[in-house]
């Protein structure tokens, strides 16, 4: 019979989660989810119900990874808040069961889990599609998926320069003072991406707030905000002159306002490149897309499981 089911928090987490286990994982994970094979890797697209009341929205992302024995699904509330809100923008919570049995196996905080693979996944697309020689990096936003996104990229890549830019100077200079290394603070978003080699959007922007005329050929952005059909954080010259990638093509077409309100044509998954199906055009200006995937939250809560498992069953 089973037992009660395992409660992880984030402090708990934060031990048990690292960049060099999780990379791997995720990018594996990529791979068999382009491949759309039943025996790898099941996952619908989100389902979203509206908190009209609240203006937010409820998503739900199951997935079945029936080789590995995964089953997980993900409960994520995301909202559109006013600016100086004291209350999140998004709040997770992670569920693994025994598929066998059906029973939950573990419950676990998602904010750190999904801050951690939602930037492993940018930094695994910038592996992918960012010029090797970049040394410039400019962060678009402050909040926490802002420092998740700093650590992975400066875990991966060694810059030269890391730039910010926030709506006030205050979270800005914050930001700063959260980080390990030297951050140059920019007053405008032309500012920070002016020559930049790569560029991350981790906005809560509605409308456009990265011009294409302001982006250097050749540079790849990962944009990670506006994960609504009405939502963007690009405009269309940047959409519509980049070669555009995604971590799900069908994801893209449903969620991403950048794709869907710019008509931008999404050449290939992530997990294209990886299995060779796909190029990466390095050469370009290059667009990920990110919208997070059930599967990066499935393999990510496993990794965390297995690794807490093996530290609780030590003498």
């Amino acid at each position: 019979m089973a037992g009660p089911p395992v409660v992880i928090w984030d402090q708990d987490v934060e031990g048990l989660l690292h960049y060099r286990e999780l990379v791997p994982r995720l990018e594996e994970a990529l791979g068999k989810f382009s491949r759309r094979d039943s025996t790898e890797v099941i996952q619908p697209v989100r389902t979203t119900l509206t908190l009209q009341k609240h203006h937010g929205f409820l998503g739900l992302m199951p997935t079945y990874m029936e080789n590995d024995g995964v089953l997980c699904t993900k409960f994520v509330c995301f909202y559109k808040r006013e600016d100086g809100s004291s209350l999140p923008a998004t709040q997770a919570t992670l569920v693994l069961l025994d598929p066998e049995y059906g029973n939950v196996k573990a419950v676990m905080d998602g904010e750190l889990i999904t801050g951690m693979r939602t930037a492993a996944v940018s930094a695994i697309s910038a592996k992918l599609l960012m010029r090797p020689e970049a040394e410039v990096l400019a962060i678009l936003g402050t909040g926490k998926q802002a420092l998740s996104h700093y650590n992975a990229f400066t875990d991966m890549f060694s810059f030269k320069e890391v730039r910010v830019w926030s709506r006030t100077r205050q979270k800005a200079e914050r930001f700063c003072r959260s980080v390990s290394g030297p951050v140059t603070v920019c007053v405008s978003v032309q500012e920070a991406v002016r020559g930049a080699d790569a560029i991350v959007t981790v906005t809560r922007c509605t409308e456009p707030v990265l011009f294409g005329q302001w982006v250097k050929p050749g540079a790849h952005v990962a944009a990670v905000g506006a994960c609504r059909p009405d939502w963007r954080e690009l405009d269309d010259v940047l959409m519509k002159e980049a070669v555009v990638y995604a971590d799900s093509r069908e994801g893209a077409m449903a969620e991403s306002g950048d794709v869907i309100l710019s008509g931008a044509e999404v050449f290939a998954e992530l997990g294209d490149v990886i299995n060779g199906t796909k190029t990466a055009h390095r050469e370009k200006t290059t667009v990920f897309k990110s919208l997070g995937m059930g599967v990066e939250d499935a393999v990510s809560a496993q990794l965390v499981f297995d690794q807490w498992k093996a530290k609780t069953s030590q003498p």
